[in-house]
C-alpha cells in the first residue's frame, strides 16, 4: 500500500463549494462532495456547507473520534453537541418516525471519504533552477519526502525529474524528508527573532541532467 497523500490547510481551503467540498478533522482530509450530492437540498447539509474547506476537529471528541456530546438541558440525556445546527447522520433530539437511520456508517466514520492526511506543519522552500535561473517558492508539508515535493514542483517544471536536487552542495535523497536531508525547519527561530523568514528561505538547487524526461 502506498503512502497517504499529505495536504496543507491551504490546499483543503480551496475545496469550498457544494460541487467540490472538502473538510479536515482529527488529522485527516475528507472529500464530502459525493455526500453533498446525495443529500443535496436538505437542511441538514447546511452546517457542512458552511464548514467547506475548513478544519472541523472541534466537532469531535479526540479520544472517541465521535461527535462531541453534552447533557440535554431538558431531558438530561447525553446527546450530540452541534452548536452550528444538526447535520447529516445526526439523529433528532427526540424520537421521530420520519428520520431514516438505515444509512449505515455515519460519514465521519466512513474512511472511503478520506483522501489524505492534514499536515501537522507546513513550510516554504525556495527551489532554484540553475539552468534557467528561475526561482519558485512553494509550500510543502514537513512530512513529505523529496519525491513528493518534486511532484508539487512539476506544476512549474514538467521535467523536474531530469534534474539533480541539491542543498548546500549535497545531493538530496529523494526518499527522505527535508529534515532527514539536513534542511532544518527554522520557522520558529525566525519568529522568535521577529525576522521575515521568506527572505532567508533555504534554497534547493536543481542541476540539469542530460536524460530529458518526457513531459
Amino acid at each position: 500500500m502506498g503512502r497517504f497523500k499529505y495536504y496543507t490547510p491551504n490546499e483543503v481551503a480551496v475545496h469550498n463549494t457544494l460541487e467540490d467540498l472538502w473538510v479536515s478533522f482529527l488529522g485527516k482530509v475528507y472529500d464530502l462532495t459525493s455526500l453533498c450530492e446525495k443529500y443535496k437540498g436538505q437542511i441538514l447539509l447546511k452546517p457542512i456547507i458552511e464548514a467547506a474547506g475548513k478544519d472541523i476537529s472541534h466537532w469531535f471528541n479526540p479520544k472517541t473520534k465521535d461527535i462531541r456530546t453534552h447533557a440535554d438541558p431538558i431531558t438530561g440525556c447525553l446527546v450530540p453537541y452541534t452548536p452550528h445546527g444538526r447535520f447529516i447522520h445526526i439523529p433528532p433530539p427526540c424520537p421521530a418516525t420520519d428520520w431514516a437511520n438505515d444509512f449505515g456508517r455515519p460519514w465521519w466514520k466512513d474512511e472511503t471519504y478520506c483522501v489524505g492526511i492534514l499536515s501537522k506543519k507546513t513550510r516554504f522552500v525556495k527551489i532554484i533552477n540553475t539552468l534557467t535561473s528561475q526561482e519558485q517558492t512553494i509550500e510543502v508539508c514537513t512530512e513529505e519526502i523529496m519525491q513528493e515535493i518534486l511532484t508539487r514542483y512539476l506544476t512549474y517544471n514538467a521535467h523536474a525529474a531530469s534534474y539533480t536536487w541539491k542543498y548546500d552542495g549535497r545531493n538530496l535523497e529523494m526518499d527522505k524528508t527535508l529534515e532527514e536531508n539536513g534542511i532544518n525547519d527554522e520557522d520558529e527561530e525566525f519568529y522568535q527573532l521577529r525576522m521575515n523568514d521568506d527572505t532567508y528561505l533555504q534554497a534547493i538547487h536543481l542541476y540539469f541532467n542530460d536524460d530529458l524526461t518526457e513531459a
